[in-house]
């Protein structure tokens, strides 16, 4: 499932062709995806102008001019496809193109600037949802989120506070969207190497006061490893693409992931990364410098 990084790359391919513009037509090949889109979903979006385009953890929030927000999410395999007429502006230089097979192009979006989004989505495991402005914070799949890791609230003593009394290993903290939004398993693993902490330690070690250090180094390298992702255009591991077809390249820059029985990059260790399952999915670890 894409995280962060890759949402956030998303949004910045599809900020240029859809802010400021209106939808003119909106058409709905199916009317589900993970769940049902609704009846008037086409006609609720048709003639509104998106005022705005964000992310929310891996949610992508546009802004309407009719009070509403659409929410949307690439769930495992949805991904989303510019077309524009000849002489139209081009998208941003990072943008999340998986399929082309027209057949799961679900919902195609005709924008007023020019361009044709379709989302395409074998799997069907993506959404799309149009809730009222005002009830964005009650909505059911954003209240419990935690605080964005790249924003100003997220620091140490607010990850000591919800990592208190979690007797829940630091992988399986740092992966619970109620802790910090947006984090998946590839940028957990890459956090808590560059953090040098173990992801078999339990959470509450860093909630304590002589787990102060430990709690803001594992914030900066959050903070890092992100800024660095979304600068790369996010991690490629299999199909994800910029809009000139280039991959994304911080897949290159892995220290952990994916790398069981090679050396650990740290200078000095002489360790080897292991991989383990943890929670069901791979964790790749450097037992000798993560403590």
């Amino acid at each position: 499932m894409p995280e962060l990084p890759e949402v956030e790359t998303v949004r910045r391919g599809l900020q240029p062709v859809m802010e400021g513009a209106r939808f003119l037509k909106v058409i709905a090949h199916r009317g589900d995806l993970r769940w049902p889109l609704g009846q008037d979903f086409a006609a609720r979006l048709e003639g509104k102008t998106v005022e705005g385009l964000g992310r929310r953890a891996k949610y992508l929030l546009a802004d309407l001019s009719s009070g509403e927000v659409l929410v949307m999410h690439l769930g495992m395999s949805g991904s989303f496809r510019v077309a524009h007429r000849r002489g139209k502006a081009m998208p941003g230089r990072y943008y999340h193109e998986r399929a082309r097979n027209a057949a799961h192009d679900h919902v195609v979006f005709h924008m007023s600037s020019g361009a044709r989004i379709s989302f395409n989505d074998p799997r069907r495991f993506g959404m799309m949802k149009l809730v009222p402005r005002a009830e964005l914070d009650r909505e059911p799949l954003l209240r419990a989120l935690g605080p964005e890791p790249l924003g100003n609230e997220f620091d140490a003593a607010t990850l000591a506070r919800a990592c208190k009394g979690k007797k829940t290993s630091l992988k399986a903290a740092l992966s619970d969207q109620r802790v910090v939004a947006g984090l998946g398993n590839i940028y957990v693993c890459e956090a808590l190497h560059r953090a040098r902490l173990s992801p078999k330690r339990r959470a509450s070690t860093i909630a304590t006061k002589a787990g102060a250090p430990n709690a803001q180094r594992l914030v900066d390298a959050i903070k890092a490893v992100l800024a660095e992702a979304i600068a790369a255009g996010g991690s490629s591991l299999r199909d994800h693409r910029r809009t000139d077809g280039e991959l994304g390249d911080f897949q290159h820059n892995f220290r952990v992931y994916d790398r069981a029985g090679k050396p650990c990059p740290t200078p000095r260790c002489n360790g080897t990364i292991r991989r383990m399952v943890q929670g069901g999915r791979s964790t790749f670890f450097c037992p000798v410098c993560q403590r």
